[in-house]
């Protein structure tokens, strides 16, 4: 029990129970209860994050993110990506009936980007009540997924661009590559 004490830190909303488990409170790093899974990257669960990557790279993602947070806040409709890939989003759902959406990234750094985006959009998009507890009554999002290009290219390219399914698809590129 006391090398729990001693070696071990908490990530959690909970101090009571990490006291419970044999942890110090003094190694907890707390967050808000309601920060919700696909956004915890942001709160202190990206101390995990952090030690992989590093902590000036860690800083460089909050940062990006504080970037397009801003940019959502103050950009003009027209010109904010967020709103208009909602926008998009919404139209080939529920205009076009188009029930995919595939993530196609152009860098080797990006090869899991699709899974994560994945993660989160359907997770939140993946009701079917409203915040009132309303039963919806059209589509709440498509079924996302993707491969990096250099994958999907001889797999199912062929269907994107020659099949009878309209599969709206991004194709995600850097604008400065860390590859060699």
């Amino acid at each position: 029990e006391s090398a729990v004490a001693k070696h071990f830190v908490a990530l959690s909303t909970n101090n009571q129970k990490v006291k419970e488990f044999g942890i110090d409170e003094k190694n907890m790093f707390g967050f808000w209860d309601w920060v919700g899974g696909r956004y915890s990257l942001w709160s202190a669960i990206g101390l995990s994050i952090s030690l992989s990557i590093g902590f000036d790279n860690f800083e460089k993602l909050l940062s990006g993110a504080f970037f397009m947070d801003q940019h959502f806040r103050t950009a003009p409709l027209e010109k904010n990506a967020p709103v208009i890939l909602a926008l998009l989003g919404i139209w080939y759902s529920n205009f076009f009936k188009a029930e995919t959406h595939a993530l196609l990234p152009y860098d080797q750094y990006l090869h899991r980007f699709a899974a994560y985006f994945q993660q989160g959009d359907m997770e939140s998009n993946g009701k079917y009540v409203t915040r009132a507890g309303n039963t919806v009554n059209y589509t709440t999002g498509p079924i996302v997924w993707g491969e990096p290009g250099t994958n999907g290219q001889h797999a199912f390219y062929q269907l994107i661009h020659q099949g009878t399914k309209l599969i709206p698809a991004d194709f995600i590129a850097p604008a400065l590559s860390h590859n060699q």
